[in-house]
């Protein structure tokens, strides 16, 4: 098979990742010398992203001929939602207030304009990158990207078959949305370690999060011990028997809706994504962590239930940055380009509001990548900040499935109006 990488045995590549983590966890904790000093520049959580790219790039391995991102983001991430939600303060995280949500919606429409205005500058110095007729036009082919940046893979597929773009260039556009996604995410990860700073500029006031990180830190202080062997079974069986109730609850909900209701089984249809598994085992998952929070449950963060969750968390980051090619950055450059841009508009945007209300870098860093990362992501970068707030990723990553078809619609409208389609 061309291109065919190195290693495709799932136990190596899942050895290589956990390699990875474990050397960034190993240098970052030394307290002096070199890796002390690339550690203040570099943060951890964007290594761990980098080296399995590395490996991929140098066709090591290879995403497509693994199963382990399908793993990590099926059973692991649920999982972890589960297990980084079930000490939360949920009225702790509702007194968040407006500006967590207005930051999404400020990602949002930075994705719906971002796409029309990145045409229309790229077309007055390479028009024929943006051009195209029929079902080759390369609006048609933005407007996928669209629906994955607002809301993810499900709405992407509706988009594929609302606007009908050429099968044989969709590769193109799956590879923009892999490499800009990915540059993206590495820069929001790179504001984490500087986020004190950036949020003294934006002149930010934090006490909503900094009160929530501290209740978090507080109860699982008053409930810390020792953790025994009994202590981590029972965690598990939290984890991985909710998980098996959200994929239940998942295939039995997406099965029902898709055989009894048209809107959702056409791919066409606005209501598709409520046909997505994934969107259900997501949605199911955090709902089922949100409930065992009321619960005695809650207490086994003191045994380190949050702790196991970050693993998984981390375990998912490798498998996303397994899907980073470096080398194929430059492999269709005016693409490229116009999704570069695309992606400066968002985040300009959000920069632009984040200043004007006083929002916290967490609530844009988070309230992007709810949109252009989806569940899969969200909850990653939110988790960097601190576990108690993965759950606002994952709350936010799901109101993004809800609005990313429409959004995604408004948006290839727009461009198709720009492009004169």
């Amino acid at each position: 098979m061309e291109n065919t990488p190195l290693i495709t045995n799932d136990a190596i590549v899942f050895g290589i990742l956990i390699l990875c983590l474990g050397f960034v966890f190993f240098t970052e904790s030394k307290n002096s010398g070199f890796w002390h000093k690339f550690y203040k520049i570099v943060p951890g959580l964007l290594m761990c992203y980098l080296l399995p790219a590395i490996f991929s790039s140098f066709g090591v391995i290879s995403p497509e001929e693994t199963k382990t991102y399908f793993v990590a983001s099926r059973y692991l991430l649920p999982a972890s939602l589960v297990l980084l939600t079930i000490s939360v303060d949920l009225k702790a995280v509702f007194n968040l207030g407006w500006r967590a949500l207005v930051m999404f919606l400020t990602g949002t429409m930075g994705i719906i304009i971002g796409g029309p205005l990145a045409i229309l500058l790229i077309s007055t110095f390479s028009p024929d990158t943006v051009g195209g007729v029929g079902f080759d036009a390369v609006w048609r082919g933005l407007a996928t990207l669209a629906g994955s940046w607002i809301g993810g893979g499900a709405n992407q597929a509706a988009m594929l078959e609302i606007y009908q773009f050429n099968p044989n260039k969709y590769g193109g556009m799956v590879l923009v949305d892999i490499v800009v996604a990915n540059i993206w995410m590495a820069f929001l990860l790179i504001g984490i370690g500087k986020k004190h700073k950036i949020d003294k500029w934006l002149g930010a006031n934090n006490t909503a999060i900094d009160k929530l990180q501290q209740k978090v830190q507080d109860f699982a202080e008053s409930v810390k011990r020792n953790p025994t062997l009994t202590d981590y079974m029972v965690i598990l069986t939290f984890a991985f028997v909710t998980v098996g109730i959200a994929h239940w609850g998942a295939d039995s909900i997406s099965t029902f809706l898709n055989t009894n209701f048209e809107a959702v089984s056409n791919p066409k249809s606005t209501w598709s994504s409520f046909g997505s598994q994934f969107f259900w085992l997501i949605s199911i998952a955090t709902l089922l962590g949100v409930l065992l929070s009321f619960t005695k449950a809650k207490n086994y963060e003191g045994a380190g239930a949050s702790k196991i969750g970050s693993v998984f968390i981390y375990i998912l980051v490798a498998t996303i940055g397994m899907k980073m090619d470096l080398s194929k950055l430059f492999e269709n450059p005016g693409l490229i380009m116009i999704g570069l841009v695309w992606m400066a508009i968002h985040a300009g945007l959000l920069i632009l509001v984040a200043k004007l209300i006083k929002a916290p870098y967490f609530f844009l860093a988070v309230g992007s990548q709810a949109n252009v990362g989806g569940a899969a992501s969200a909850p990653v970068v939110a988790a960097a900040f601190h576990p108690s707030l993965a759950t606002v990723g994952a709350l936010l990553a799901v109101f993004g499935y809800v609005v990313g078809t429409y959004g995604a619609m408004l948006c290839a409208e727009l461009m198709r109006i720009v492009s004169g389609g």
